[in-house]
């Protein structure tokens, strides 16, 4: 038999899901396993919204959409969210396709930016696809390392050590899934006059712009001058909405790039699904106090978990800033990430992610999700708190 493809040979699978497969298997097993490795919100999808797909199902919205980038309604509620909450001003004939997951908005962008060879930028501590997404796009994924120490602050100074000719984009998340980091205006300006002089394109992944805390306000780079040319924002419903087995999500950008979006989208996965954008409609158009109750409750548990975390010897858990992850370090321990996370599930019943996961600049932490329910998180902290001392 012929050798199969090298190139996904040699891409790594998603750590968070595997972790995430293996708890839920263990559960289903009889093992009493607390669950926090996943990024699925512990909400079911609000009521508005399951009935409106539900009523275009019985409509018959089970066939193509038309166009398949995105039914009209969608496309004009996709552009007045972004001019309302991100003020972006996106032409809803040109400048967005919808996309079956936030994740393949993310690819779609990438793929149509990237030439073999072509080197992408992203910030380190980094989710998990980005590296991958980048090499399978056929560019060459350069981490950019941010001190836990300065709070994962970044400099246009620590960007400029890392671009060389061969540069082309720069990819940045937030809030950051793992760090919970969402970027000040002061950092998105250093990152817009490194990419005007450098003449790079920018890829936002915004998908968790609603889940920031203490009182801050999620800014778009797309919206800084001279950036609106250069940047592709990519956003959908999985987090904020809970939605992430819908499968929708968006890339909003300029014109001439979106058409190489659509094309690749046309030969590959088609659309999203015809229904779901109509959910999606409802989601955007309809109410959206759940959306501050899930961000409350998450904020709550947060201030829960980081407390109890912290007041655990060994223990270090910076109070983040969106998202729904914690990060901690485990300052007190010689054992790497991938042990430290192997220690939890089999002594304490906790999975959770390793840090290394995240790239290099991950060793030594594990991420926690705190999409779950109090009364889990409340039981993780209590075993973490007995069985530290075989943790470490």
């Amino acid at each position: 038999m012929k050798e199969l493809s090298q190139l996904i040979r040699n891409i790594p699978a998603s750590v968070t899901l595997a972790v995430n497969d293996k708890a839920k298997a263990l559960q289903r097993a009889g093992h009493d396993v607390i669950a926090l490795a996943g990024g699925d919100p512990d909400f079911d999808t609000p009521h508005h919204i399951t009935a409106a797909a539900l009523a275009a199902i019985e409509n018959g919205a089970t066939h193509y959409p038309a166009p398949m980038k995105g039914i009209p309604s969608l496309m004009e509620a996709i552009a007045h969210k972004m001019n309302i909450d991100n003020d972006i001003h996106a032409d809803p004939k040109t400048d967005i396709v919808v996309t079956p997951g936030g994740k393949w908005a993310l690819y779609l962008a990438l793929a149509a930016l990237i030439n073999p060879g072509d080197e992408v930028l992203y910030l380190e501590p980094v989710w998990v696809s980005y590296p991958p997404m980048i090499k399978l796009a056929g560019g060459v994924p350069v981490p950019v390392s941010l001190s836990p120490d300065l709070n994962y602050r970044v400099t246009a100074d620590l960007l400029r050590a890392k671009i060389t000719p061969k540069t082309k984009a720069l990819m940045v998340n937030s809030p950051s899934n793992p760090t919970g980091r969402v970027l000040d205006h002061a950092e998105l300006r250093e990152i817009t006059k490194v990419a005007i002089e450098e003449d790079l394109y920018v890829i936002s992944d915004e998908i968790y712009e609603k889940l920031v805390f203490d009182g801050r306000k999620h800014e778009s780079i797309g919206s800084l001058p001279g950036m609106a040319e250069r940047t592709l924002t990519a956003n959908g419903l999985s987090k904020a909405y809970a939605m992430t087995g819908w499968r929708l999500g968006w890339l909003v950008g300029p014109e001439n790039i979106i058409k190489l979006a659509v094309k690749l989208n046309s030969q590959t996965v088609s659309s999203a699904a015809n229904f779901t954008m109509h959910a999606a409609v409802a989601a955007l158009t309809g109410p959206q106090d759940f959306v501050e109750e899930m961000r409350l409750s998450y904020e709550k548990r947060r201030d829960f978990m980081v407390k109890g975390l912290n007041e655990i010897e060994g223990v270090d858990c910076k109070l983040v800033e969106g998202a729904f992850y914690l990060f901690p370090s485990f300052p007190g321990s010689e054992k790497n990430s991938l042990d430290l996370a192997e220690a939890l599930l089999e002594k304490a019943g906790i999975a959770g992610t390793p840090g290394i996961a995240f790239g290099s600049s991950g060793e030594g932490y594990v991420r926690f999700s705190i999409a779950t329910v109090m009364s889990d998180l409340e039981r993780a902290v209590e075993r973490m708190a007995k069985s530290i001392h075989e943790i470490l």
